[in-house]
């Protein structure tokens, strides 16, 4: 037990590592220091306790009870946990280190010790819920996480839209948390406890089972950011600090995964249909995601869309890997589930990776908008490499990491076409998710092209006040950490799968977990060889080119212009028009708005033209129908009068209605 107990210390340690702060000037940068060493400190004790419970010959697992009525304090850990642990640990300690130089104390003295209060307690929230085995413990420590994140999403809460974007993910959050409350009610009512433990198959009704996986999908959906659920995410992650949207981003949103996978594996196998549900919810938040990605002009939204993509892409694995548990194919489970936590962990690096960037390009242009940057990369030639292979790795190019899980998926999707040995019934539609991975793919690697070449190639489309500079050490490190994580999981993935099956096969019966290996269906050997291959031939071309530039000489001559004589900033392909086509080619679902000068005289004033990429579903439903029901619901306020015996009234009549309802029932 000694590894769950200092699992629990971390969480403690993590959770008040902001708490000295407090105690300190608002402008004192050794506070901030101090919450940074605790935030390494707690992660080292984490780190170490799932080291010691992994070790153990079984799994680790406390129930002891306590004040409340309802419930015990019951915490485990198993291989899913550890999965979702690690990055847990990892991301907020190097967000931690990388706020010391991107958003210092002394800088910010209005909302420094606030920030790195709630930072602590995000991030030994999310640790409680991944350990809690009782769904009270669970909503406790849910409520907690989703309540610091809502904090720290409106740090800068002086800026209008922020506190907008704030009050969104606040109602979103507890709309999904509503239904997470519904969902543990009926799970008490089945099982006679709030445990988290697994249902008995002749439980449930098949109508009983689908509403129980429906409220997990909503309930979970909405802090994971399944389209359409996505509402609050975009503006959340845009506005918040970057170390803070990297940890949103990478970590945050998969506790909605965590929440899935694990009530998912508590329940009886599922329908068919339920699997090719999440299939389609999958492929639908992948395409429709990086889609609204592509026509994004801030460099923010554009990662936070992209999440959304990540995100559908993981439903995917896990809407296979459904579909195995129900046609009992143990290789849908191990390669949709393993590809899909695999995705997550890559995920974690490569889009905290990106955001952490970002704020380093932020920080030199005083921008987010893409329109306006340009040119940066001979001035932040470290910042842009590490962009750079950010961007290869989540377009799940090889030699990175994005390449590995997107492949074990694609061999489950193009294994539904075929009988399984074991006599496991084939799902040709199944293979559909292919077509889908590859268009995810195929979008992925323009959206991308557009945010680099936007943001680090050709000229500045604006004057800058200083020159900009790659960041010091304290924004440097963290980044360069989590691309040797990218380069690592691609280079030499044999070694992270083993804590992947172990994962995945909880999804399993025991005969089916001893005889399905990753290992067995794909050749991780040769696809790190392979990778490493690519990574030595791209580092010998490199050394080659500097080489050869060294020995001759080099004059630089302006961009060819089309025959422009004096070619300005102006003339360069902007993010909008990059994207142009491919918005076109989506208006059906992205709805853009352009706005158009219109001539009207031989000799027109100065003129703009610009197109907007709104949300769909929050600008264009979710919002208006708040606005409407905001006009209606005071015409209702004539029931408040304000006199304590219309109140009584109401009560008598409610108790009355009650009373009749249960005469009613009882005589049925």
């Amino acid at each position: 037990m000694t590894g769950l107990w200092l699992i629990v210390v971390a969480a403690a340690v993590l959770a008040f590592s902001g708490l000295p702060a407090c105690f300190f000037s608002r402008r004192s940068c050794a506070a901030q220091r101090l919450s940074a060493a605790l935030m390494i400190l707690g992660s080292a004790i984490g780190g170490y306790g799932v080291f010691l419970s992994l070790s153990a010959p079984q799994n680790e697992a406390v129930s002891l009870p306590w004040t409340l009525p309802w419930g015990r304090f019951s915490i485990g850990l198993d291989a899913l946990s550890a999965v979702f642990l690690i990055p847990i640990l990892l991301v907020p300690m190097l967000g931690a280190i990388y706020g010391l130089g991107y958003w210092r104390q002394a800088d910010h003295p209005d909302n420094g010790r606030g920030l790195g209060l709630f930072y602590g307690l995000l991030a030994g929230a999310m640790l409680m819920v991944v350990v809690a085995r009782d769904s009270v413990l669970l909503l406790m420590a849910w409520e907690v996480m989703a309540v610091s994140a809502f904090f720290l999403a409106t740090t800068e809460n002086e800026n209008a839209a922020v506190r907008r974007a704030g009050w969104i993910y606040l109602v979103a959050t507890h709309s999904g948390t509503l239904c997470l409350f519904a969902l543990f009610v009926l799970l008490k009512k089945i099982t006679g406890s709030f445990a988290l433990s697994a249902v008995e198959t002749g439980a449930l009704s098949p109508t009983l089972t689908t509403i129980l996986f429906l409220l997990t999908l909503i309930g979970f959906g909405f802090k994971a950011g399944v389209m359409p659920l996505h509402v609050w995410l975009p503006g959340a992650h845009a506005n918040a600090p970057s170390h803070v949207s990297a940890v949103m981003s990478g970590v945050m949103l998969k506790m909605g995964i965590y929440g899935i996978v694990r009530l998912i594996a508590l329940l009886p196998p599922l329908e068919t249909w339920h699997g090719g549900l999440l299939l389609a919810l999958g492929a639908g938040a992948g395409i429709l995601g990086i889609a609204f990605a592509i026509g994004q002009s801030d460099i923010k939204r554009l990662l936070a869309y992209s999440s959304i993509e990540n995100i559908g892409i993981i439903v995917m694995g896990i809407g296979l890997a459904s579909l195995g548990r129900t046609l009992h194919r143990a290789d849908f489970v191990v390669l949709g589930l393993g590809g899909a936590l695999l995705h997550l962990w890559n995920h974690s690096l490569f889009k905290s990776l990106l955001f952490l960037n970002s704020g380093v390009v932020i920080h030199a242009t005083h921008t987010r908008e893409m329109n306006r940057m340009g040119g940066l990369a001979r001035h932040m030639p470290v910042t842009s490499t590490l962009f750079l292979l950010g961007a290869v790795a989540i377009c799940a190019l090889p030699p990175f990491n994005g390449f590995v899980s997107e492949w074990l998926m694609y061999l489950g999707f193009f294994g539904s076409l075929q009988v399984s040995a074991s006599g496991g019934a084939a799902w040709p539609t199944a293979a559909l998710g292919a077509i889908a991975l590859a268009a995810i793919g195929a979008l992925a690697l323009a959206c991308f092209v557009n945010a680099l070449s936007t943001t680090f190639l050709g000229v500045s489309r604006q004057p800058l006040a200083h020159e900009p500079h790659d960041p010091d050490l304290s924004q440097l490190g963290p980044m360069l950490l989590l691309a040797a994580g990218c380069t690592i999981v691609g280079c030499a993935p044999q070694y992270v799968m083993p804590l992947i099956q172990q994962a995945a096969s909880q999804w399993l019966d025991a005969d089916a977990a001893s005889a399905a290996s990753l290992l067995s269906y794909v050749p991780l050997r040769w696809i790190g060889g392979i990778a490493l291959v690519l990574l030595g031939a791209a580092g010998i071309g490199f050394l080659l080119l500097r080489l050869r530039l060294r020995t001759r000489s080099v004059c630089g001559v302006g961009t060819w212009s089309c025959g422009y004589a004096r070619p300005t900033s102006r003339m360069q392909y902007t993010s909008t028009s990059f994207g142009q086509m491919i918005v076109a080619l989506f208006a059906w679902a992205l709805w853009p708005q352009t706005k158009a000068p219109k001539i009207q005289a031989p000799l027109p004033s100065a003129g703009f033209f610009s197109t907007t990429v709104p949300d769909t579903l929050l600008d264009h439903f979710v919002l208006p129908f708040f606005r409407w029901t905001g006009r209606l619901l005071p015409r209702l306020r004539l029931l408040q009068q304000g006199r304590v015996q219309i109140y009584l009234l109401y009560i008598v009549v409610m108790v009355l209605l009650l009373l009749i309802w249960e005469t009613i029932g009882n005589k049925s």
